[in-house]
């Protein structure tokens, strides 16, 4: 199965960085998932948690808001957490 590549950063620190098969974002027209060969795309974040498989293990972030972009397989996430 094809991954995505995620990297999560905050003011403070980068939270994550690696392989993830899937991310489901807060978007402002609502909740968004990204898999493997998305579109590009830029969107900012509204406050809510964020999920995303690693390892095979769902993951979770309460985000308080950002930007997020896709290109390439790869998923950038700048938040306040």
């Amino acid at each position: 199965m094809k991954e995505l590549h995620l990297t999560i950063v905050t003011p403070e620190q980068t939270m994550f960085d690696g392989p993830v098969t899937q991310v489901t974002l807060p978007g402002e027209a609502g909740r968004f998932q990204v898999l493997p060969r998305h579109a590009a795309l830029i969107s900012s974040l509204v406050a809510g948690d964020m999920r995303y498989t690693a390892g095979g293990e769902l993951r979770s972030l309460r985000l308080k808001g950002g930007f997020v972009e896709v290109n390439d397989n790869n998923v950038l996430v700048c938040a306040e957490l």
